[in-house]
């Protein structure tokens, strides 16, 4: 019988998966993956691209960085953490997710959240449309004053911008406001039949962070900021998410 050790390989260098353990506290847990396939089962992805959450994380466990840079896979995943729902151990598939992408150059990384998350960055509104907080402005006064003629029953109907001391900041999605103005009334209705005290912001009202999604760090944290700065300079009580 020979009893020689069979080596799959000389020393690696420093890998993707050790890079990842060294980020998430506790390494993500990632090394205590059973196989079980209850992420895959869950996951909305599962089975595109070729992929699902547990070969995944095998080829990363696995050291298999090339191939996981070049997959498309991890762009297809919305991080939605089904997959951490469902894990027995725990397992933070989406942060391993995340952090692949940034395995790809930036200039690499879908062209379209690559356009949204540079135009979030052209200026202070940090919409994914470009539009600037002066066109923003404009765009829900000319609104609010239509509806508040065209419904008499709305005409005392509120849709404040940089209104100190309100209870609520409220973000806005960046489509809305250049391609379907009309679809901003409907919650501006909700919260005045509420009486909520609200108020959206010249500068941070964009909803969506592509930056986000592109795993660009930096951008990412540069939107947040813009967003926080604007609530705190405020002096809002509560930041109300509506995306």
């Amino acid at each position: 019988m020979n009893d020689e050790v069979i080596q799959l390989g000389g020393k690696k260098q420093r890998t993707f998966m050790d890079k990842v353990k060294e980020i998430l506290p506790e390494g993500g847990n990632l090394n205590l993956c059973l196989t079980c396939g209850a992420c895959s089962s869950g996951c909305p992805a599962t089975g595109l691209d070729g992929m699902d959450p547990r070969k995944f994380l095998r080829m990363a466990a696995l050291g298999l960085d090339e191939e996981i840079a070049k997959s498309d896979w991890p762009w297809m995943c919305t991080m939605c953490q089904r997959c951490i729902y469902v894990c027995p151990m725990q397992i933070d598939i989406p942060q391993l997710v995340y952090n692949a992408r940034a395995l790809r150059p930036r200039e690499e990384r879908p062209k379209g959240i690559l356009g949204s998350c540079d135009m979030a960055l052209r200026n202070a509104s940090t919409s994914a449309m470009g539009t600037a907080p002066d066109d923003f402005v404009f765009v829900v006064e000319d609104v609010l004053e239509e509806y508040r003629e065209a419904q008499p029953e709305f005409a005392d109907m509120q849709a404040p911008i940089d209104k100190q001391g309100a209870e609520f900041f409220l973000n806005q999605n960046s489509r809305e406001p250049v391609t379907e103005p009309d679809e901003l009334v409907p919650l501006w209705k909700i919260l005045h039949l509420a009486g909520a005290d609200w108020t959206y912001g010249s500068e941070g009202w964009a909803g969506e962070n592509y930056c986000m999604f592109l795993a660009d760090n930096d951008s990412w944290e540069h939107v947040t900021k813009t967003t926080v700065n604007q609530a705190n300079k405020l002096r809002v009580k509560t930041f109300l998410n509506t995306e």
